[in-house]
């Protein structure tokens, strides 16, 4: 008992004690911000993984577009509500 009394006495012992703590509990890069840190990043690459999906997706419907007129004509008059000259489009709204 008396062997580990002296070991908490030395000086390098409490400056190694008080220094762990210090980088555990209160800097900057501590624990709890190394966590939020590493959940952000994970979150981040969850997006990226599908924004890269979504990218793929529309740059197989613009080719597709670009080479089937009709499906062009289509989209156009679905998504933008364009019409032929003399043409008269109804947009029909649903109400909850």
């Amino acid at each position: 008992m008396k062997h580990s009394y002296k070991f908490t006495k030395n000086f390098y012992f409490i400056a190694t004690v008080v220094f762990v703590v210090w980088m555990l509990f209160f800097d900057s890069n501590d624990f709890y911000s190394q966590y939020q840190l590493k959940a952000k990043v994970e979150e981040l690459e969850d997006q990226k993984v599908y924004y890269e999906k979504k990218i793929e997706a529309t740059e197989a419907d613009r080719e597709a577009l670009l080479k089937d007129s009709e499906l062009l004509e289509k989209f156009a008059r679905e998504k933008y509500f364009m019409k032929k000259d003399g043409e008269d489009i109804f947009v029909v709204v649903e109400e909850d």
